[in-house]
């Protein structure tokens, strides 16, 4: 696949068949992903492929409470868990989120053909906004660039998926699961699968909407 294309049609995918992904394939995908760019070539990603039919089922329902606490929060108007927000109304959202349903991707999540747990170790992440008295972002620099790469490599491979960071919000009990030690965490779950559909025409903001010249009240770059 020429790479524009993929850049541009590889979007999120959570709705697979039934048809099982070889583990040769998975392994060429990770294979592929590995060359990700990360800072210091530390490489601080680790990946679980998650098999285990209990272990699938824990996940899906460790995925399933925080996933109704975001339907909440955006019905609510927010951007659910955004580092600056109204934490009032973010609680009293989260307060009125249900305990039944989900939707059809969290619900069925234990079923997805390829369940990838997305590790990184924190001795490996030169994260240079770890004392600033804010949010901290920068070490997942080193990271998600490796998650995009798989799900690029899987586009390649003709099978689709998506990264969900939900599993994040209860990660003491995901790392209980899966046995990960104190100085690595969980970054997120990837999904991988033959796509029911694929996304063929992706809605972004143009360039000019997030791109400005000098400053940030600049003049919108026009190429």
């Amino acid at each position: 696949m020429e790479l524009t294309e993929a850049l541009r049609t590889t979007g999120a995918v959570r709705e697979f068949t039934d048809e099982p992904v070889a583990d040769e394939v998975v392994h060429r995908i990770l294979d592929t992903a590995r060359f990700a760019p990360n800072g210091g070539n530390r490489q601080g990603w680790r990946v679980i492929v998650l098999k285990d039919p209990d272990r699938r089922a824990r996940l899906r329902d460790l995925y399933l409470p925080p996933w109704r606490e975001y339907l909440a929060m955006s019905a609510a108007g927010l951007v659910p868990w955004a580092p600056v927000t109204d934490r009032e109304a973010e609680t009293r959202a989260r307060g009125a989120a249900g305990s039944e349903g989900g939707g059809t991707f969290a619900e069925n999540l234990d079923r997805v053909p390829v369940l990838l747990v997305l590790l990184a170790d924190l001795r490996r992440l030169a994260a240079v906004d770890r004392d600033l008295p804010r949010y901290t972002l920068v070490g997942g620099a080193s990271i998600y660039p490796f998650a995009w790469s798989i799900l690029l490599a899987a586009h390649d491979e003709g099978l689709g998926g998506v990264i969900t960071t939900m599993n994040v919000a209860r990660e003491d009990e995901m790392k209980e699961l899966l046995d990960v030690p104190d100085e690595v965490v969980v970054a997120g779950v990837i999904a991988l699968g033959r796509p029911v559909r694929r996304p063929r025409r992706l809605s972004r903001m143009p360039v000019e909407e997030f791109a400005t010249v000098d400053r940030v009240g600049g003049p919108p770059f026009g190429g």
